[in-house]
């Protein structure tokens, strides 16, 4: 005949095999598993806020989401407004990805960049914007179309000057920043008094169905300086001819080395640190909840008792089997220094030095002979360890007599 469950009632009270009922096994699983269960939906938990709590903004010069007096996120929120997307990348790859026919690159600095990327981004399909350039990287990115003349640095406010519908828009900006020279059938705004027509902080040209804009000045585009004079008609007249937007901030390349910090950062999400820390969190609570007191110490009497002069005497013997030296040297004397400070009644957390002078006063001896007895060198034979055993009583004793 087979065991089978038998029930004595419906519901709560039915017994299974092992004669424990429904209800006893589900609570009994239910205590075995809750702190599990707790720990799990607290990490879900603390997941889900640092997802929902994570800043949407930075501190990136001249990025669409930096709200500072540095960033782009004015310009960025305006053409949002008139239905451009913005499309926000870090490197040069993405943005050849992404800026195709019928798109605006907009290259915000060029710090980062390095001058064969500065000629792959020359030849993307789309309209090229360069606000902030480098000196030597303006003939790389435009492909010879302008240049940075080095002899002409522009400040203060200077006026369009130009046939470009952007430029005129604009009427006069604030520029400070080296002035740009156009090598071919380009067109030169906003020109410096002394620089003369052809040098100035604009320039614009058209060159096979795409357009080329560069801007010498970074600062015209971000949050503090937007407002001033005609900033804002010519950047976001420059950055709004399509639907499309690719916001290139270049990021600097790591190097391969002994600091491959940075490296090891890129392979990794940003939100990488916040599940670490969470996840060891879950780990220390985890550690406290397995590890805690299930009650109080129970003491267990030892099956033999040793005496305490047989557990010195076999400890020196020890001692002696493994030439030791060194380590018998140093019970004996921190026997000796403890009970030296205690009987002169020094507190236990007194340093050596408060031991020696104590003791030099209390014998006479000097600070140098208490210091080589009891912080001294090791003994290197047993003959000078059995003599600084008799140098210790002694001195302990001459304590005592004080």
């Amino acid at each position: 005949m087979t065991a089978g469950p038998i029930l004595d009632a419906p519901g709560e009270t039915a017994v299974v095999g092992d004669g424990t009922t429904v209800m006893l096994r589900a609570r009994t699983r239910w205590e075995r598993l809750r702190w599990p269960l707790a720990a799990l939906v607290t990490f879900l938990l603390l997941v889900l806020m640092s997802s929902l709590l994570q800043a949407r903004t930075s501190g990136v010069a001249l990025a669409p989401d930096n709200p500072g007096e540095r960033g782009g996120r004015a310009v960025a929120q305006i053409l949002g407004d008139q239905g451009v997307d913005v499309h926000y990348v870090r490197t040069v790859r993405e943005a050849r990805a992404l800026a195709g026919e019928g798109t605006t690159l907009l290259v915000a600095g060029t710090a980062a960049l390095a001058e064969s990327e500065a000629a792959e981004l020359a030849d993307v399909p789309a309209d090229l914007v360069v606000v902030g350039p480098d000196q030597y990287l303006v003939d790389a990115l435009t492909d010879g179309e302008f240049r940075a003349e080095g002899g002409f640095y522009l400040s203060g406010v200077q006026s369009a000057a130009c046939g470009d519908a952007d430029a005129r828009a604009a009427e006069e900006i604030a520029s400070e920043g080296p002035a740009l020279v156009a090598t071919g059938d380009g067109v030169v705004c906003f020109p410096d008094q002394g620089s003369g027509p052809r040098a100035g902080a604009y320039g614009s040209v058209e060159r096979d169905g795409r357009r080329i804009v560069v801007i010498n000045d970074a600062d015209l585009m971000t949050n503090a300086d937007l407002a001033d004079h005609g900033h804002a008609a010519l950047v976001l007249r420059a950055l709004g001819q399509h639907e499309d937007l690719v916001w290139l901030v270049p990021a600097p390349t790591p190097v391969a080395g002994p600091g491959t910090g940075d490296l090891v950062g890129l392979l990794f999400p940003d939100w990488a640190p916040t599940v670490a820390l969470q996840l060891l969190v879950l780990l220390v609570a985890l550690a406290l909840w397995r590890g805690r007191r299930l009650g109080r110490v129970v003491t267990e009497p030892l099956p033999v008792t040793v005496r305490a002069a047989e557990a010195t005497l076999g400890r020196g013997r020890l001692y002696r089997r493994a030439r030791a030296r060194g380590h018998a040297a140093a019970a004996l004397r921190a026997g000796t220094a403890s009970r030296v400070a205690a009987r002169l009644g020094l507190p236990r957390a007194a340093g050596a030095t408060d031991v020696i002078d104590a003791a030099a006063r209390a014998t006479g001896r000097s600070v140098d002979e208490i210091s080589g007895l009891l912080y001294g060198p090791p003994p290197t034979d047993d003959g000078g360890l059995l003599q600084l055993a008799r140098q210790l009583d002694q001195l302990e004793s001459e304590v005592h007599r004080t």
